[in-house]
């Protein structure tokens, strides 16, 4: 592809101030990386610092833009990030928390209100493209007006930024390619495991009844497994469908009367956990999902269906009947 030069205006509000950003993290080469990356999405920086800063509550006033990074969050970490959340949420920011595969349960419950874009174990470059949607659905923000032709070269460049950044990344971690003995899931840069033995992101929930029946637990979960399957033979890349893979994996948990977390669903939907996270906020946005916190344990969260989607699950299945798996 041939260069492509776009040329932005510094972001800014209606008024025509640049819109500034917030920095919130303890390690210093992320910090400095956050402020190169903001400055150069044309955002001014409001202030970088620690995250002992999350508690403070102070005057200062928050950027536009929160950058937060809570790799491993503590208990102190977490407080703080719930305060965070909600002065986000009342000052109208947007807010992008990045974090780790053992930290998302723990992020995921914390964040409440603001609605963040969470990012798992990114990138420089899945942080910057982060900072790029931001600009993009932030209204106050004033870009160049692109052509048509800009505008799907910058979608197409998007998109293998991330794909090359995800390909780099397996690279890296795994010896640029080679066999480390494991096997071909232990390779995978988005590989979920179990934080500890006896792990158990299900638990019992009561189920409410769909007007028309859902099909059984077995034909959901047989169909589960066909569609895993293809990876074995063929890239499933070509196939990713990270909605329909995650409204399967709630369908089966429903009538299983279990409930889902967060984590266990980015596992579900066959994507990296940053791009399942989107997915899970879309299918919010679309009335699909919703979020149930743990009346035991505010921190944690879980994800089902919401009665209009088992509703269309369900008639789903009544139309396709027992020809269901070569369906799906």
């Amino acid at each position: 592809m041939a260069d492509i030069d776009f040329a932005y205006e510094v972001a800014a509000d209606s008024a025509g101030f640049p819109m500034a950003v917030s920095i919130f993290a303890d390690d210093d080469d992320v910090r400095d990386a956050m402020r190169e990356d903001v400055s150069a999405a044309g955002f001014t920086l409001r202030e970088a610092r620690g995250l002992s800063a999350l508690g403070d509550g102070g005057p200062q006033a928050l950027g536009e833009l929160v950058l937060l990074d809570c790799p491993v969050p503590d208990a102190a970490a977490l407080a703080g990030l719930m305060r965070m959340d909600t002065r986000v949420a009342r000052s109208g920011a947007r807010m992008i928390v990045a974090t780790s595969a053992a930290g998302l349960e723990d992020v995921f419950g914390a964040c409440v209100e603001s609605r963040p874009q969470i990012l798992v174990d990114p990138l420089r470059a899945e942080r910057v493209i982060a900072i790029g949607r931001m600009l993009a659905e932030q209204p106050k923000l004033r870009l160049r007006e692109l052509s048509e032709t800009d505008r799907l070269a910058l979608l197409r460049l998007t998109e293998q930024v991330g794909k090359i950044a995800e390909r780099l990344d397996g690279l890296d971690r795994n010896g640029w390619g080679q066999d480390n003995g494991a096997g071909p899931e232990s390779r995978s840069a988005f590989r979920f495991e179990s934080p500890v033995d006896g792990y158990n992101a299900r638990q019992a929930e009561p189920l409410r009844r769909s007007k028309t029946p859902l099909p059984s637990a077995r034909l959901v979960r047989k169909i589960i497994a066909a569609r895993k399957a293809r990876a074995r033979f063929v890239d499933p890349n070509l196939f990713a469908d990270p909605a329909w893979d995650m409204l399967l994996d709630l369908t089966a948990a429903r009538v299983e009367h279990q409930r889902v977390s967060v984590t266990s669903l980015c596992i579900a939907s066959g994507v990296p956990p940053t791009t399942a996270l989107r997915w899970i906020g879309q299918m919010v946005d679309a009335g699909l999902f919703e979020r149930v916190d743990d009346e035991l344990d505010r921190r944690r969260a879980f994800i089902r269906l919401t009665d209009k989607a088992a509703d269309a699950m369900a008639r789903y299945f009544a139309e396709v009947g027992q020809d269901a798996v070569a369906f799906a």
